[in-house]
């Protein structure tokens, strides 16, 4: 239900379109013609329409009317105790991620309103949460082991050219180490200074290596500093390495080519931060661009948006990495934990997470 502003929010309002009148005036008044500029009063325009759309934000509800409010909506709740439970150790909102695919949806008016489908149950949400839960902690296991190796790898390379070879430009590609970028730097002093604060913060936690090789040498040699590195620091520098050079490592994973692994890597980044940040998984959008392998049907298939997509890429990273490993047998059991309903327009279906119909017939997720 939409809340009403108050006096004291309408004025606020009020104020705050005086103001933004008053400083575009002095910015821009008037032309010699007497015409406004066009560019500003579109954004002052916009600014006004902005203000008059913000609605006042939703009170604070304690636990028993947060479980009341859903009830309200629609949503059955058989145990109101165990909902709170849950509740306050989830927290409401980062919930209300999970109750999205079981809300109406106005056609007419292309929204998903407040209340819930018909059937809807608080279980289901809760079984949905757990799901994507292990799933995020299973994707964890597979990126950490990815990042480890593809850490060794480079390490590898790149310390026959010099012990500080990640800090020299000379033997990075020339995209990455010498072409300036909007910012006035380029990338590779960009990825500098972000690990120059990853080797602060070590330093502040006394590592110590850290100590140890500052003390001595001044500096950390790459074997070391890949300690300090975090997944988009690694994938951003594999990024910038000389196209042989990549191509070396792209290869052992069976990646086309090394410009395929890195967008592998950033996507895998992607599914990393928001399996880390405890964020939904099951059903998310992936904004990575990701090539699949052509020659292959299943691959070409894939739609590299959805997780599906990046789980097969760490199960094909897994073979060549933990050939013993019952990685996909444990992915392929958590697959069949997961609460598929009908009657949610498809929302509440594998389909989301990616999933194609036949992908236990794909030689990748054989033993």
């Amino acid at each position: 239900m939409k809340l009403i502003k108050t006096s004291a929010a309408k004025s606020n309002t009020f104020r705050i379109l005086k103001w933004l009148k008053r400083r575009w005036q002095k910015d821009n008044g008037y032309s010699e013609a007497g015409e406004y500029r066009q560019d500003c009063l579109k954004r002052h325009i916009a600014a006004k329409i902005w203000i008059w759309r913000m609605e006042a934000i939703k009170p604070w509800l304690d636990f028993p009317a947060q479980v009341a409010l859903l009830q309200k909506r629609g949503l059955w709740v058989e145990d109101e105790e165990r909902a709170q439970w849950y509740l306050r150790r989830i927290g409401y909102y980062r919930l209300s991620g999970y109750f999205h695919v079981l809300r109406q949806w106005d056609k007419e008016r292309q929204i998903l309103l407040d209340n819930f489908v018909a059937g809807s149950d608080f279980e289901t949400v809760l079984s949905l949460y757990l799901f994507d839960k292990k799933l995020r902690l299973l994707a964890l296991d597979a990126l950490e082991r990815i990042e480890m190796a593809v850490r060794v790898d480079m390490v590898h390379i790149l310390g026959a050219y010099h012990p500080l070879a990640h800090t020299k430009a000379e033997y990075l590609h020339g995209n990455f180490s010498k072409k300036i970028q909007k910012d006035g730097k380029t990338k590779h002093q960009a990825w500098l200074a972000r690990y120059k604060v990853l080797e602060q913060k070590a330093h502040k936690r006394r590592l110590e290596f850290v100590a140890h090789n500052l003390s001595k040498y001044g500096c950390l040699p790459v074997w070391a500093a890949s300690c300090l590195w975090d997944f988009g620091s690694m994938s951003r520098l594999y990024e910038g390495m000389k196209y042989d050079d990549k191509n070396q490592i792209a290869l052992k994973y069976g990646a086309g080519n090394g410009d395929i692994l890195a967008q592998w890597l950033a996507g895998l980044n992607e599914i990393r931060n928001i399996s880390a940040h405890h964020d939904r998984l099951w059903n998310a959008n992936i904004s990575r661009m990701a090539a699949p392998i052509r020659k292959d049907v299943f691959w070409q298939q894939l739609d590299h948006t959805r997780p599906f997509f990046y789980f097969s890429l760490m199960q094909l990273m897994m073979k060549v990495l933990c050939p013993q490993s019952r990685w996909s047998e444990r992915f392929s059991a958590l697959l069949a934990e997961f609460p598929e309903r009908d009657g949610y327009g498809g929302k509440m279906s594998l389909s989301r997470f990616g999933l194609l119909p036949n992908w236990h017939e794909w030689d990748l997720w054989q033993k």
